[in-house]
């Protein structure tokens, strides 16, 4: 096993049952106050969770022109677009653990949808992060429970509106930079971002700080008479 495969793994572990609080309580531990926490404008599209590695790729607006075809000459466009234009190569590296970050720079465009998130998914993919749209078919994609935190809805499709830039690369979400190889942790709080070279630190006081809360919880559970859940022991 390489090295960054055995860390990536430490590191999902260690995060998978951290809320978003906690995270935020262990970046202040180690002196990152004001950093790392995505602007709250940016929500779950349903109430879920989720936590990953950073896979991340930058989209920038189409420019055009626009064709004047309608019709089928519009299909035979539009096929062209997605396979020279706007495509995904970041896609096909996806690895088991990532969580997608896409900037595409506040554009409200569907780039993310109910069929490309499933293929995502089925490569390993725990959740996407968009800083615009970029997220529509919103029924199927909650029926699906596919994870998704973005800025608002979209329901135009690609094409005219965006095209690929590069991937694996820093972007810029919600006043954060995110980095590839970052950790993300995402619930119904938010979304933060923790630097990799900071990652192990912040899990060591994040985890101290929710070991005190369940227990603070788990009396007043008791207390009330309320039946254990999950979320004390």
């Amino acid at each position: 096993m390489s090295d960054d495969r055995k860390e990536r793994e430490e590191l999902l572990k260690l995060y998978e049952n951290l809320r978003v609080t906690d995270v935020r309580d262990g970046m202040d531990w180690v002196g990152y106050h004001g950093y790392g926490t995505v602007h709250h404008s940016i929500r779950p599209l349903w109430r879920t969770r989720a936590v990953g590695i950073a896979k991340t790729a930058r989209y920038l607006p189409y420019e055009g022109p626009v064709p004047r075809v309608t019709g089928d000459e519009y299909t035979e466009w539009v096929r062209w677009y997605y396979r020279e234009v706007c495509n995904d190569p970041w896609g096909e590296e996806i690895r088991e653990g990532d969580f997608v970050v896409l900037d595409i720079c506040g554009l409200d465009v569907g780039l993310l949808g109910s069929n490309n998130t499933l293929a995502f998914k089925l490569k390993g993919a725990r959740g996407f992060l968009t800083n615009g749209g970029g997220i529509r078919d919103t029924d199927e994609v909650i029926r699906q429970r596919i994870p998704v935190w973005s800025k608002f809805v979209s329901q135009g499709m690609d094409q005219t509106r965006i095209r690929y830039y590069e991937k694996d690369i820093p972007v810029a979400i919600g006043g954060v930079a995110v980095y590839p190889g970052d950790v993300v942790v995402a619930d119904g709080d938010g979304v933060i971002v923790v630097p990799r070279k900071i990652a192990f630190e912040v899990a060591k006081y994040a985890h101290q700080e929710l070991k005190a809360d369940k227990e603070a919880r788990r009396r007043y559970y008791l207390q009330l008479g309320w039946e254990l859940d999950e979320t004390v022991l």
